[in-house]
């Protein structure tokens, strides 16, 4: 779906900065109104936020050395196809 001229495809991309608040102003504006009209991106952005809730109480400490290796390996080897 596309909503003013943002891409479901380009909110994924641009929610960690819309989370994290450093979107720039336009963006921020653009990105609102598309989760405004689309209720899947509503429905992702709101299921990112519990996960962020849930594993916001996890510490480094918390994950064992092998499970913390896989997970940047598979995050290096999404960022790289992608």
């Amino acid at each position: 779906m596309t909503t003013d001229d943002l891409a479901c495809k380009e909110l994924v991309e641009l929610v960690t900065e819309y989370l994290e608040g450093t979107l720039p102003p336009a963006e921020h504006a653009r990105f609102e109104m598309h989760i405004a009209a689309c209720d899947d991106c509503t429905t992702y952005l709101d299921q990112l936020r519990l996960t962020i809730d849930a594993l916001g109480k996890l510490t480094e400490e918390s994950i064992e050395p092998h499970a913390r290796d896989d997970l940047l390996r598979l995050f290096r080897d999404w960022k790289k196809n992608n």
